[in-house]
């Protein structure tokens, strides 16, 4: 069994971490790439946590010390700044780790709980900056076919203070926040939460300070051993969900499908 990278030991650890340790883990997430500069006590400082806290952390995910979380990094690329490595893996251990990363996504045991939510909503935002933003395109378009009510922000010369102004209990805000995510996504998240919504969050292992502002936290890995990031287990998890919002809404859903296709024959505008 391929050994977990130490992203995923901390986002499969982050309910038994203490508010201390996960502030010591946000920390290690954010030097990943350059984490060999440091020393422990420096990163217990950048934290704000104790030296103590931060060898805890360590031994919660499974090393002995520092050095061994040192070396544990070195095999592992940075936190998705693209660039090639001289030990880069080739074409066929790229598809095995995507395969893998698929899996995980689609496993994830709160989609089941997102579907249900999708699924019952009055109205759903669908929100993506930078690279989540095609991710967030995609998801919209193929919820759309399933169900009504379905928005995506922000739009090309607007901001998102309006998008929210008219969500409350009963809605949804999907956000697809994977790494390189733009400041002030944080405040983005607790506003977005402060109008009752549930917020579900699509993100990779480095949104696990993020999850703390949402309802649902779907992990959905990135990292990929050539030297870009590939998005192709989110878009298998965007299948899955929608796939499970057409199944739980049944007939109102294969009538809505059906529409839109007469539609498009009408107006000529798919082959």
């Amino acid at each position: 069994m391929t050994e977990l990278r130490i992203d995923e030991r901390i986002a499969a650890h982050q309910l038994d971490l203490s508010p201390q340790e996960r502030r010591a883990a946000a920390t290690l997430l954010e030097h990943l790439d350059d984490l060999a500069t440091y020393r422990a006590a420096e990163l217990a400082a950048l934290a704000g946590v104790s030296k103590a806290t931060m060898s805890r952390l360590f031994r919660s995910l499974g090393f002995a010390d520092f050095d061994e979380v040192r070396a544990h990094l070195r095999e592992l690329r940075s936190v998705g700044e693209p660039g090639r490595r001289a030990d880069q893996g080739g074409l066929a251990e790229h598809a095995h780790e995507e395969g893998n990363a698929v899996r995980r996504a689609i496993e994830h045991p709160r989609v089941p709980e997102t579907i249900a939510l999708l699924a019952a909503a009055r109205r759903v935002l669908v929100i993506g900056w930078r690279n989540s933003h095609p991710v967030a395109l995609h998801l919209r378009q193929q919820l759309a076919h399933a169900r009504d009510d379905v928005r995506l922000a922000p739009l090309p010369g607007q901001v998102m203070g309006e998008e929210l102004a008219d969500l409350s209990g009963g809605d949804v805000i999907v956000v697809i926040g994977f790494r390189r995510r733009p400041a002030g996504f944080a405040t983005f998240l607790a506003e977005a939460a402060g109008t009752g919504a549930d917020v579900v969050l699509i993100a990779d292992p480095t949104a696990i300070e993020h999850s703390r502002h949402v309802r649902v936290w779907l992990e959905c890995p990135v990292a990929s051993v050539l030297s870009f990031d590939s998005y192709a287990a989110a878009m298998s998890l965007v299948s899955v969900l929608v796939d499970g919002v057409l199944a739980a809404l049944g007939s109102p859903a294969e009538r809505r499908i059906s529409a839109i296709s007469a539609a498009y024959h009408r107006m000529l505008e798919v082959e």
